[in-house]
């Protein structure tokens, strides 16, 4: 039966791709998929029944947004199964200690999220879902026709049925282990071949430095970033290593959001979400993605909010498509700068993308870096290149004073440590802050 539901949602995917000609036609269509979701949903949630009261199933987009922490704090009332959150965590965490991602509460898939805020979060996939899932990634990520052979190399913290659910008699679905020290993977790899391989940035960063140095000899025809924002800087040696663009996935415990196009624009999934933004900027480029999953049902995602900040690309694409069209992954809201304001109190804010692109612009030496935000008053600043340590340093603090300066900050003390690689499946975080701003005051 999973089988049926996959080819049957493979073939919507791709129907629906070209279906919709006018963003008015897609909404249209949005909008009764989300009534359809509501009808299953408030009878069986206890909790979105609740918080909608008397509100209109129609007036949807009037219902407050959701983050983790509620989501959380409501699990076994949100989730339409009756599943209680202690009886998720306890499967999740015993799949994550043993390294055995099999077990299921009934037919229903438990994962966990990476935590990178700092609060775990728990996820639910009922086996129809799973199912779909898997033909909607399919349809949209993988190259050429499904009846293809395809071999699928997946480097990731943690395996999943979910993932493993695109395993097929002509798909070879693979799961590498980030925990497992990296250098320990080439020989599987160079046997595996992969046609397609499928890590985060900073491992396939890794892949490509073994790939130029012969280590590695896979050729893939299809390489997917996922799981951390793809720095320009990584994206261009990845692509010269393997001679192959890199496109993107992005997905998190809340959903499958957005999938590079041929073109390599990031499209968001709009035939099985709706994203509402929430504007950071005057000229509503940079926002909050507020989404409603109306492909799940088991754990249902209505208007949720997430903390990515998300830069709209006003250029249409030339793939035709209607879906909306994303220039960039910034990162978290986490990871905005805030600076005292030179002339009082106030804040400054500098998006992630501001502090990559002036660390970029130092030197076109620089082969990785990071930054952290310590405090308002200071940075601290690590970066690998083969150029003087001591030239590099002048020019990088240069660039970094200047952004901070024009956007009317206060200078921050810049420090210089040694460059070192995030190890164990940590993810990468190349712009980072470490405090929050009312922990100064």
């Amino acid at each position: 039966m999973e089988t049926v539901t996959l080819l049957w949602q493979y073939l919507k995917t791709r129907r629906l791709a070209s279906q919709f000609t006018s963003r008015a036609q897609l909404e249209h269509w949005q909008e009764h998929q989300v009534q359809k979701l509501l009808r299953f949903v408030l009878p069986r949630s206890p909790f979105y029944r609740e918080r909608f009261g008397t509100l209109r199933p129609d007036d949807w987009r009037y219902l407050a947004p959701i983050d983790k922490k509620l989501m959380m704090d409501h699990f076994s009332d949100l989730n339409t199964l009756g599943i209680e959150k202690e009886e998720a965590f306890r499967v999740a965490f015993g799949a994550e200690d043993s390294r055995d991602f099999t077990p299921q509460i009934g037919k229903v898939t438990v994962g966990l999220s990476s935590g990178t805020s700092g609060n775990r979060g728990v996820f639910l996939v009922g086996s129809k879902e799973r199912a779909r899932w898997a033909g909607v990634i399919l349809a949209k990520a993988l190259p050429g026709r499904l009846w293809n052979e395809h071999r699928i190399a997946f480097f990731l913290r943690a395996n999943s049925n979910l993932y493993t659910s695109v395993n097929r008699r002509r798909i070879r679905f693979s799961f590498f282990d980030l925990l497992l020290p990296a250098a320990e993977h080439f020989t599987r790899l160079n046997e595996f071949s992969p046609t397609v391989l499928v890590a985060p940035p900073s491992m396939l960063r890794f892949l490509a430095e073994a790939k130029s140095q012969g280590i590695l000899q896979v050729s893939p025809g299809k390489i997917i970033s996922v799981a951390e924002v793809l720095d320009p800087l990584d994206e261009a040696y990845i692509l010269e290593a393997f001679r192959q663009p890199v496109h993107q996935i992005y997905q998190c415990t809340e959903g499958f959001l957005a999938v590079t196009c041929p073109y390599g624009t990031l499209h968001v999934n709009e035939d099985i979400i709706v994203m509402e933004k929430e504007y950071l900027d005057e000229d509503r480029e940079r926002f909050y993605p507020i989404i409603t999953d109306f492909s799940r049902t088991t754990q249902p995602i209505i208007r949720y909010r997430l903390n990515d900040i998300l830069t709209e690309k006003k250029t249409p694409c030339l793939c035709g498509s209607v879906y909306t069209a994303l220039e960039r992954i910034e990162g978290r809201a986490d990871d905005v700068f805030w600076f005292k304001h030179v002339n009082g109190d106030s804040w400054v804010s500098v998006f992630p993308d501001f502090i990559r692109r002036a660390v970029m612009a130092a030197s076109g030496e620089i082969k990785e870096y990071k930054v952290r935000q310590i405090h308002p008053a200071l940075l601290e600043v690590s970066v690998q290149a083969d150029e003087r340590q001591r030239l590099l340093q002048e020019q990088v603090r240069g660039q970094l004073q200047d952004i901070v300066m024009r956007l009317g900050g206060k200078l921050p003390e810049i420090t210089f440590t040694p460059y070192e690689r995030e190890a164990g499946g940590k993810k990468m975080r190349r712009v980072e802050r470490v405090f929050t701003p009312s922990e100064t005051e």
